[in-house]
């Protein structure tokens, strides 16, 4: 490529870097200020710079750029979510989160794909395809909602782990069921499930061997050599994660979250740092965690389709207030109310019914659908498109609201580490 091409590149790629920053800060002191979560306004900033809009941003999808942003970007953020969430609230919870993370994903996605074969008539094969396309729950966008609206701690933790883990269960599906699709193999949910349980268990191995090292590494009496540089640890550390695990075909979200959850419970393992390290860590992650979604959603704005969105909005809309408002709510009481360790109240079970949103990974889904021209894929990809503006311009904003409303809201922050 001619140098001067290469720089004039690179020039465009700071500019709207650079522009994503300002209109993201400003997106977000104004959330700020109104008491909304900001993914919801930059995902409209998103929309309004981007090629159906003031045409200011155009990065393609499937660039090198923005596949690392949403790469690093959702590592980044999980990690954070992982760092706020605390063992002993976690210990009540936790065969909750399992079962929905797992069958409530199976759950879902077969009732999206009821939805599917009745409003656009869809074989059931390819029904069941876009209903595991659009099962999981978006961590990326759950995380930054529970850091600014203070929701009761087991609530908030339950939402934050299930959208971490079912990520695993719903790639698996949809792949699984693609390859039916496309006549290239056979569906065995046994060959499923252990590819679900090898993928959770190399992946937790792997989140919990960097969130020691690092722990080590920053916060022991004697072996802290890299206490000052704990940024930085963090950084490479949420890198080494995702890969080590990803590189042994295991799910490299579930390895940093779990690599989060070490970290933030280092007190518990028997480490802990000073005061002023601790404090500028935290202030390090909140802010690298702000620029993470910032960039991702507005990206993601900038991205959606409206072409494409416009052919099936109809049935758009229709599988999305399904969604909402059918299989989430029957998800989470099949999936909650008999965890008698937990001792669900019914306005816990209600706000969770509501706290689903669907953005990254089902967009990513959706995209490598497209990519491998998978049977129905532009329908598909239409269907999560319009899923994702919905339950981010509608579930994002109410979230507060609705727990106001439900007596959720706690008057005291999440203790961070």
């Amino acid at each position: 490529m001619d140098t001067s091409v290469s720089i004039e590149i690179a020039k465009h790629t700071l500019l709207s870097c650079g522009l994503i920053l300002a209109i993201g800060t400003i997106a977000g002191l104004i959330a700020q200020k109104i008491r909304i979560p900001d993914i919801a306004l930059f995902l409209l900033a998103g929309i309004a710079l981007g090629p159906h809009g003031l045409k200011l941003i155009d990065i393609s999808a499937d660039s090198a750029l923005n596949q690392t942003i949403l790469l690093f970007g959702a590592s980044y953020i999980l990690f954070d979510g992982g760092a706020a969430l605390r063992l002993p609230v976690l210990k009540q919870v936790w065969i909750t989160i399992v079962v929905l993370a797992t069958l409530g994903v199976l759950i879902t996605a077969a009732i999206v794909a009821l939805a599917a074969h009745l409003v656009f008539g869809l074989a059931p094969v390819l029904a069941l395809l876009l209903g595991a396309c659009i099962a999981s729950t978006d961590p990326a966008a759950l995380v930054p909602i529970f850091r600014q609206i203070r929701i009761s701690e087991r609530v908030a933790q339950t939402v934050i782990s299930e959208s971490a883990f079912n990520d695993a269960m719903a790639a698996i599906l949809t792949f699984s069921v693609l390859t039916v699709a496309t006549g290239s193999g056979h569906f065995s949910p046994g060959g499923a499930f252990l590819d679900l349980i090898k993928q959770a268990v190399i992946g937790i191995a792997a989140g919990l061997a960097f969130g020691y090292l690092a722990a080590l590494l920053i916060a022991h009496e004697r072996w802290a050599v890299l206490a000052e540089y704990a940024p930085v640890v963090t950084l490479v550390a949420v890198i080494g994660a995702y890969f080590a695990a990803s590189g042994l075909q295991a799910s490299g979200f579930m390895a940093v979250f779990v690599f989060g959850i070490v970290l933030g419970n280092k007190e518990q393992l028997g480490f802990r740092m000073e005061d002023g390290e601790a404090r500028t860590l935290n202030e390090f992650v909140l802010t690298t965690a702000f620029i993470m979604r910032l960039f991702i959603f507005i990206l993601l704005g900038t991205q959606l389709d409206f072409a494409q969105m416009a052919r099936h909005w109809e049935g758009g809309v229709a599988i999305a207030l399904v969604l909402m408002f059918v299989a989430r709510p029957i998800t989470v009481f099949v999936c909650a109310l008999p965890d008698r360790r937990a001792r669900w109240t019914f306005a816990e079970l209600l706000f969770m019914c509501w706290t689903r949103e669907t953005g990254v990974i089902p967009a990513a889904l959706a995209g490598l659908l497209l990519g491998s021209k998978a049977p129905e894929a532009p329908l598909i990809a239409s269907v999560t498109f319009v899923t994702i503006l919905m339950t981010i311009l509608i579930q994002a904003p109410t979230t507060q609201w609705l727990g106001n409303r439900l007596g959720l809201i706690t008057k005291r922050p999440t203790k961070r580490s």
